[in-house]
């Protein structure tokens, strides 16, 4: 037999003010609802009593007990009931399973008397724990939270089902609230409700309502959560950041080693017959462009892209370059508009950058050409690597440079972005500059026109829409200031070189 105990509360300032409130943060006692509504009068104190001899305060929850301590019979119940609205309790506990008859329930829905059962613990204990709950305190709290993370890596354990969507319900369906993940590139990995993915935090965990409880059991259940989305990341790319580490062997090879990349390219299912357009990403500083970004950046934005482009129909391919991004898209020979879904995935990698690492961070993207095999793929990455290093460097940092398909601008823009290149020809044109810049850049475009027409006056004007007898002057102010005569072949070549690379670097 039970003795009677009796657990005193508070009457006025009681967190939990109803049965809804108390069954949603009480999943670790096992409470449910019988019958009778879930919301009703506050619950103002906690009772023990033997069923046989209910006595309780009006207001009071009764636990119902058994002097065998098993569930009691039905007429038991019944009676148990009618004495509970008689005696105006707010809540009448019975503990085990329990099947309320038909009777019983219509009896206590008809005089909204709220029956509950409690399939775990013994009476004294629910009685402590429901006292906990009611009043808030610290160890009801710590209860709760302990709860909530045994039922989040009950789920994590399980191989197949422990994905961190039901991590989340389970945690939350314990904790009596409703858990999600909010994206937000700018939690940091040390932060106490970050969920990443290795140090990349993808978001925040949030709850739509906090006590002391949530507060406790949150680092624990983000930490598992990033465990099992690190894992479902793992499974998920595994195979493609493989061929990834085949694809940065590859470019890196000397030419001479390219046929011996086929075998391991077929084993690990990267098709080197299709064809291949290559990006060249690079994230650069605003103030000093030679500062390079941080490594948890570079990561985050490998994580993203990888994501992006899951569900397109193309084949992709991320590698990490000296915290350079390299982009793979390969397709059948002849797919058109290859080049412009690389590019369209690569602007949103861009701003990407800037949701990650504000407005001091720049991204700039070169785009190669398609190019059909493992050859081709390496052009198209020397290709990409070349435009992005030239637009850096002649100041168009932030934008998307494109390799034409012409093959001389490629061949200038691989020229112009040797650093010794652009100092010889800045030499050359050197003269020109200290006229300023509005007066350089017209002689500049006038030696273009004139020397790419074979020193044709009619022609060039032709091309500048001026008279002859205007590009005459202008063509002689410009040889008298670089002192160079432009009727001598290589004098002329070198103007001519350094002027074309000094227009293609600085066109936008």
């Amino acid at each position: 037999m039970f003795p009677q105990h009796r657990v005193s509360l508070h009457t006025v300032l009681m967190p939990q003010s109803d049965v809804r409130e108390l069954l949603g943060s009480a999943k670790h006692l096992g409470l449910s609802l019988l019958a009778g509504p879930p919301v009703g009068p506050a619950l103002q104190r906690v009772v023990m009593a033997p069923i046989d001899a209910l006595a309780a305060p009006p207001g009071s929850l009764v636990i119902a007990t058994t002097r065998d301590g098993n569930p009691p019979s039905p007429y038991q119940v019944d009676v148990a009931i009618r004495q509970a609205i008689a005696r105006d309790f707010s809540g009448l506990l019975f503990i085990g399973e329990l099947v309320l008859a038909e009777t019983a329930r219509a009896l206590a829905e008809r005089a909204r008397m709220r029956v509950l059962t409690c399939t775990s613990g013994s009476p004294p204990d629910i009685a402590m724990g429901i006292d906990r709950i009611v009043r808030g305190d610290a160890i009801g709290a710590l209860a709760r939270a302990e709860y909530a993370i045994d039922r989040a890596g009950a789920i994590a354990m399980q191989e197949r089902d422990g994905s961190g969507e039901q991590i989340l319900a389970a945690a939350g369906e314990a904790l009596g609230v409703s858990l999600t993940i909010v994206p937000d590139p700018g939690a940091r990995w040390t932060d106490p409700d970050a969920v990443c993915i290795g140090e990349t935090a993808v978001g925040r965990l949030q709850a739509d309502s906090s006590d002391a409880a949530v507060a406790l059991a949150t680092p624990v259940i983000a930490s598992l959560v990033s465990r099992a989305m690190q894992r479902d990341l793992n499974e998920r790319f595994a195979p493609t950041q493989s061929r990834a580490d085949l694809i940065v062997e590859l470019i890196l090879a000397d030419s001479s080693r390219v046929d011996a990349f086929a075998a391991d390219a077929t084993r690990l299912g990267l098709p080197l017959q299709l064809s291949h357009v290559v990006g060249w990403l690079r994230v650069s500083h605003r103030a000093d462009p030679s500062h390079r970004p941080p490594r948890t950046m570079v990561a985050a934005l490998e994580l993203f892209a990888l994501q992006l482009v899951e569900p397109r129909s193309e084949l992709w391919h991320f590698a990490s370059m000296h915290d350079d991004l390299v982009l793979v898209s390969s397709e059948q020979l002849g797919a058109g508009d290859h080049q412009r879904r690389l590019r369209e995935v690569g602007s949103q990698l861009i701003h990407h950058v800037a949701a990650l690492g504000g407005s001091d961070w720049l991204c700039t993207l070169g785009l190669g050409t398609p190019q059909l095999g493992a050859s081709g793929l390496r052009q198209s990455a020397a290709e990409a690597r070349i435009a992005v290093e030239t637009a850096i460097a002649s100041g168009r940092t932030g934008s998307i440079e494109a390799t034409d398909v012409t093959g001389l601008r490629r061949v200038l823009l691989d020229f112009y972005a040797s650093p010794l290149s652009r100092q010889l020809l800045d030499d050359v044109l050197a003269p020109l500059d200290a006229l300023g810049p509005e007066r350089s850049e017209v002689a500049v475009r006038t030696l273009q026109a004139y020397l790419s027409n074979r020193n044709s006056l009619a022609r060039a004007a032709e091309a500048l829409n001026l008279h002859p007898n205007a590009v005459n002057y202008r063509v002689r102010r410009a040889e008298q200031a670089l002192q160079l005569d432009l009727s001598d072949p290589d004098h002329r070549f070198a103007v001519e070189l350094a002027c074309r690379v000094r227009l293609l670097s600085t066109r936008r």
